[in-house]
């Protein structure tokens, strides 16, 4: 990857540094809602590379973050934001999803990983998903699926964790 990748998340930004280590390459920019107190597990790599938005920023906010950038690559891990349209339009932007929608639609939204404890599902999986302004709609690009049968809940999330690491690798290589 010889763009510049700007990685957008709301919860710890593990992920991000877990492919940034296996890929040997960390993000040009982080954009996250987490105040600093939440943002144990960032690399000192990143530092003067996160900039802080407000918990449900505007398009224009994100637009002018994402705009230093030419021809970026954007990847959600987490975000938890519907993206928009605008921007959808103007950025190439994926989103990691630890839910098998490819299969089971109702995995799609918040909590794929529980709603697909809750519904006893003997398989579930992650993908990697062009994003839209619809919440989980995008053209899929990578998937995975696995068994699931058995797992106690912190098991699935673990597995679930270590697929979407090994897809964003997969995908952010090519």
């Amino acid at each position: 990857m010889n763009r510049p990748w700007i990685a957008l998340f709301s919860q710890t930004g593990s992920e991000i540094v877990e492919v940034s280590k296996l890929l040997n390459r960390w993000p040009d920019l982080i954009i996250t809602n987490e105040r600093p107190d939440h943002l144990r597990k960032i690399h000192p790599a990143l530092e003067g590379k996160v900039t802080f938005v407000e918990n449900k920023p505007t398009e224009w906010e994100l637009g002018l973050a994402l705009g230093h950038f030419k021809d970026p690559i954007v990847t959600l891990h987490g975000w938890l934001r519907i993206m928009p349209p605008g921007l959808c339009n103007k950025f190439e932007i994926y989103n990691g999803h630890p839910g098998l929608i490819t299969e089971y639609p109702e995995l799609k939204g918040k909590d794929p990983q529980q709603k697909a404890f809750d519904l006893g599902l003997e398989s579930s999986g992650c993908v990697i998903h062009e994003v839209t302004e619809g919440v989980d709609e995008g053209r899929i690009l990578r998937s995975r699926k696995v068994s699931i049968k058995g797992l106690e809940i912190g098991e699935l999330f673990h597995i679930l964790h270590q697929i979407s690491i090994s897809l964003w690798v997969d995908f952010l290589k090519n």
